[in-house]
């Protein structure tokens, strides 16, 4: 049987949109605690010899940050203050109840200057750095949408097109070739079928379905959640999660040992999900509830154990979290120094056991051609549950000497093992209930609203800016940009967690007041004018703060070649 571990690594744009806490520091803080440990772990598996064909993306939205000159800056300047605070803190320490943290502090110091010495080694480049180890053959790494976009409620078709073929053209630019799989924002998908989801607001019409668009931008596969497939209960709810934690304080509630399910499918294998509309095959890989639930959950899983670091207590104003988890309903209060070496033998002992669970359902199903998908963001691994790197390390380690398992990369599986069955997936997301209500309620619709009268201005003045001169393409190029960044998944996210609410408004609002401003520019000059100055002016300035995807105008211009074959909705 076949192992998949794939790895979703995203954040939005927040270069040039302050520091701390939703700035800059957002990205930095992304970057050293799971980016570069995750790095140096792969490289050190690379060293010993050992396979750790990781699938993992990087949307590319995140990608251009991380390859931004800007970025290598922010990240020397929030490592140097983390390398302050260890300098500064056992002075403060000394002399309260918290004195016996003190020998905890060399630890943090060895851990921030060989992260920094890493990043130095690669020469600033961290993108580079991955596209180095796929070049190698040791990685697969995966497409997305441009900023992450929750594509089954985008207005227009459109808006998909460009959201995935900027992602893979913007993914060539980076990592030097095409991306087999994409990575579906939220895991949603939505089928053919009618659209309406806030009835009344827009006229209902039958539109293509998500692997239709996909299939049209080239994508080979993606990954769903087990009950899109029917082959397993919705990922869980999310409860009190911080920004960024989307994921990782998910409860889970599928904690049976599911196989083929009576009444559904089993999710061991890859499936053809291909509308009648659809010339090329596309692939769904789906999530395995069962070893998930290991990885994933903080009371049933691993990260939750006594002696890991504890996220949620932190030294202010150093940043250093110097403490376990303790117990499950521990007060922050009274958790206990953490103990590194205690922590690494739990990571080992952890990895042993998920090795013995992928062995065991190997033995159980009995099929060569099964595969175990593991799908999770990256950022739970060193940020949120701090010891998943060595985790990682040790099961990659471990799974070279398991019969009866291999590890691969999603393509590779998927060139040994083509799907043998093809299957219509529901409606829904990853996300809370596996539906789109974490995107789309009463909290958010507002934010669809102002969108979709966006996108509407948007596209109508897109074929004349096009068709224009440099200046009006240019104008073009950042109202798209501003447009894209308005879509991104994660500002109905945070509104819905209602933490961190009105930073997310904020921004939002702020690129659709900005794509707004653009695109009324571009509708009120006349056809043969020479476009105003004031609308290059305005352009230039938002492009000192939002300036990814320097090759849009390509993407643009196959979005719109691509007109969409939609029909009224006659119920």
């Amino acid at each position: 049987m076949d192992f998949v571990l794939a790895l979703h690594s995203h954040l939005p744009w927040v270069l040039h949109h302050g520091r701390w806490p939703h700035g800059s520091d957002w990205l930095c803080e992304a970057a050293l605690d799971t980016y570069l440990p995750l790095l140096d772990r792969l490289r050190a598996l690379e060293v010993a010899g050992v396979p750790a064909p990781v699938s993992i993306g990087f949307t590319p939205v995140l990608a251009n940050q991380l390859a931004h000159p800007s970025f290598a800056t922010e990240l020397e300047m929030f490592i140097a203050h983390r390398l302050e605070a260890c300098e500064t803190a056992p002075a403060s320490l000394a002399g309260t109840n918290d004195a016996g943290l003190i020998p905890l502090i060399p630890f943090w110091r060895a851990r921030f200057q060989r992260l920094l010495g890493l990043y130095r080694a690669v020469g600033g480049d961290l993108i580079g750095a991955f596209r180095r180890l796929q070049d190698a053959g040791r990685i697969e790494i995966m497409g997305s949408a441009a900023t992450h976009g929750y594509l089954p409620l985008l207005a227009r078709d459109e808006s998909i097109r460009l959201q995935l073929f900027l992602g893979r053209t913007e993914h060539r630019r980076l990592f030097g070739v095409d991306p087999a799989g994409c990575w579906l924002p939220e895991c949603a998908y939505r089928p053919r079928g009618r659209w309406e989801p806030l009835p009344g607001e827009r006229p209902a019409r039958v539109r293509r379905g998500i692997e239709e668009h996909l299939a049209a931008a080239g994508f080979r596969y993606f990954y769903t959640d087990s009950h899109l497939a029917h082959a397993g209960t919705p990922l869980g709810a999310y409860v009190d999660v911080p920004i960024g934690a989307e994921r990782f304080d998910a409860e889970r509630h599928d904690v049976s040992r599911p196989g083929e399910r009576p009444d559904g499918h089993s999710p061991y294998q890859a499936y053809r999900v291909t509308g009648n509309r659809t010339s090329r095959a596309v692939v769904t890989l789906v999530r395995d509830p069962r070893s998930s639930l290991q990885v994933w959950s903080r009371h049933h899983g691993y990260p939750g154990d006594e002696w890991y670091l504890e996220f949620h207590k932190i030294r202010w104003p150093e940043g250093l979290k110097l403490w376990r988890v303790t117990g499950p309903n521990t007060d922050l209060g009274d958790k206990q120094p953490y103990d590194p070496h205690r922590a690494g033998e739990r990571a080992a002992a952890h990895a042993d056991h998920f090795a013995s669970l992928l062995a065991a359902m190997a033995a159980e199903h009995h099929e060569s051609r099964g595969v175990v998908v593991a799908p999770f963001d990256t950022e739970l691994f060193g940020h949120w549950w701090f010891e998943g790197l060595e985790f990682l390390e040790g099961l990659y380690t471990r799974l070279a000497h398991v019969p009866g398992v291999r590890a691969v990369s999603a393509s590779r599986h998927l060139d040994d093992h083509g799907p043998r069955q093809a299957l219509r997936l529901g409606a829904g997301s990853w996300g809370a209930g596996g539906d789109h209500g974490m995107w789309l309620n009463h909290q958010t619709e507002w934010t669809w609203r102002r969108l979709w009268k966006v996108e509407d201005a948007f596209w109508d003045a897109a074929p004349r800016a096009l068709a224009a001169g440099p200046a009006w393409r240019a104008v073009l190029a950042q109202a798209a940009r501003e447009l894209l960044l308005a879509q991104s998944s994660d500002w109905q996210f945070i509104i819905s967690t209602g933490v961190a609410g009105d930073y997310a408004e904020r921004r939002f609002l702020g690129h659709c007041e900005a794509a707004e401003r653009l695109t009324a520019m571009l509708t009120a000059a006349g056809d043969g004018e020479v476009l105003g100055a004031a609308a290059v002016r305005a352009a230039d300035e938002l492009a000192v703060g939002d300036d990814p995807f320097p090759d849009i105008l390509p993407a643009l211009e196959q979005a719109l070649a691509d007109e969409p074959r939609v029909t009224a909705d006659p119920v």
